[in-house]
Order: C-alpha cells, then structure tokens, then sequence
C-alpha cells in the first residue's frame, strides 16, 4: 500500500479492533504489499487490511475456517470474535490469531516438507472454486505484451520471457501430472515458525494445479523431503514460476522493495539456465574439429 493509504489504513484496523472488544491502541506493521499486516496492541491480534473492493477476504476466511477443521497447518482467525470480514473507511479487515516467532532461524526442510504436505492432502478433499496456475501465465504474458505497463523491460529480456512463459507452460501441460487445490505461493514468507510447528498464511493465492508448482515457490532443499515429486516436473514449474515473478517485477506499479534488482537477477538466472539446457549443435560432415572444409 502507498503511504496515504497506510495512514487511514491503521486507524481503520485499531477501529475495528475496539469496537469487537479488542483493547488496540497501537499497530506494528509487518507487511506491506498488496494488503496491510498489522500486529494490534495490546490485543495481540494479527489484522490483514485491504481496499475494500478486494473481495477475496470472505473467501480466505472460509477456506481458513475449513482447512483448521481438517486439521491443515494453516493460521486461524482469532477465537474472540466471529469469523468475519469487517469494513471500515474504504477498507476491509480480516482479525488473525497472532503467532510469535519461536525459530531463531529458517524452518528445517523436514518440518517444512511435512507441514506442505499435510496441506496438500487436506486441500484434496475440499472442493471449492479456484483458478488454475495457468490463468497466472496468462496475466504475466499480457504484462510482457503490454509495453505501457512494462517500459523499462528491454526487448531482449521481454522475448525472454515470453519464450519461457509459453516453452514451460506447454512443457508442464504436456506432462499430465495430477492437479489439485494448492496454497499457490508457499514460500518462506508465508509460513509462520510457532510452537504449534510451522503454519500456512495468506490463502488468497489458491489456486489449482500439480504439487510440483507450489514446491517451486519453496526452498529447493523442500523437494528432497516431499514424497513422490516428478523432478521433471518440478524444474519445469520452477522455471514457471521464476518466469512469472521477474514479470511482475517489470510492472511500473510494482511496489516490492527493491524490486527490479530482484526483477534483473531473476531474468539472469532464467537466462543463464536457457543457455545451460541448450543442446550442443552437432557437427556436420566435413567440418568441425575432426572434418575439413
């Protein structure tokens, strides 16, 4: 969020925060991306604060309020108030138990393998809409078209991208692996250390597809604990997935920090792989190191 919005965005939260019972009189922001994460004091509740015309929080609720019950890895809403979205001043507001950090450092692979995996087997009995992992594709090649949205992409990066967008979405495709419903970016900043072990957030990135593109979103050491991953599978998704956030990085309305670096060093890692994969052309008769012209 801009800072004009995270300035109405707190009040609206703290609001809202006391007017369910909640004593908050001061916000610590964790994240501030496309949605507002506040700690609420003294309260101790987690708040997600979006524009209210993101209307995806209803659903995050009700997918969180399902998978708790099948007993997923996921964070609940907080058990004092009614799970439920509040609106506030242009504003919606979801309310979260908040977990503190009980890890000085990363989650062991193991845990973290464990802990996606026994989301992925809840995540097969529900059934509820989401959208395919190709509908992302999709959105990433029209930023790639789209030069007005994209200028400063140089066109040799845009072709790039574009190539590996369209060479592993068909490559994926082509494999016919299992889908599923999938937490969509399980990556590290989204998974939570706490003393009930490690816990899943922000659900609003579900979506359908093969497991292998949610372990591309993870560390790669994951993959070695998850049973049953077709490593073909998952380097391709891998390469996917890297294709779709370099795009994003390239948005003239991206506002992750230092986000363009991370935008160059992806399309780097995309190219240096493109070239390493590469088949060695094959001598033709008569020339080469052992023919003559």
């Amino acid at each position: 969020m801009l800072a004009s919005e995270v300035s109405r965005a707190v009040p609206a939260a703290l609001a809202i925060a006391a007017s369910l019972g909640l004593p908050a009189d001061d916000a610590i922001v964790l994240q501030n991306s496309n949605k507002l994460t506040l700690r609420l004091l003294p309260c101790d509740v987690l708040a997600r604060v979006a524009p209210a015309a993101d209307q995806i929080a209803r659903f995050e609720i009700e997918l969180a309020r399902r998978l708790t019950e099948a007993g997923c890895p996921v964070a609940a809403v907080d058990p004092r108030v009614a799970p439920d979205v509040h609106e506030r001043d242009g504003f919606v507001v979801t309310l979260w138990t908040y977990h503190a950090s009980v890890a000085p450092t990363e989650i062991a692979p193991p845990d973290y393998a464990d802990a996606l995996h026994r989301l992925h087997t809840g995540m097969r009995e529900l059934d509820v809409p989401a959208p395919h992992f190709t509908d992302r594709v999709t959105r990433a090649r029209r930023l790639v078209a789209d030069r007005d949205r994209t200028p400063a992409l140089p066109a040799a990066d845009r072709e790039l991208l574009g190539d590996t967008l369209d060479d592993r979405c068909r490559a994926i495709a082509e494999r016919g692996g299992a889908e599923q419903l999938l937490h969509g970016e399980p990556h590290p900043g989204n998974v939570l250390a706490t003393r009930h072990g490690p816990l899943f957030i922000d659900l609003e990135t579900v979506c359908r597809g093969p497991v292998e593109f949610d372990l591309a979103h993870a560390p790669d050491e994951i993959a070695e604990h998850y049973p049953g991953v077709d490593r073909t599978l998952l380097h391709d998704c891998r390469m996917l997935v890297l294709a779709i956030i370099a795009t994003w990085r390239w948005d003239r309305d991206d506002q992750l920090p230092d986000g363009r670096r991370l935008g160059t060093e992806w399309l780097d890692r995309i190219r240096a792989e493109r070239v390493h994969s590469r088949p060695a052309p094959r001598n033709r008769p008569g020339s080469g190191p052992n023919g003559r012209r």
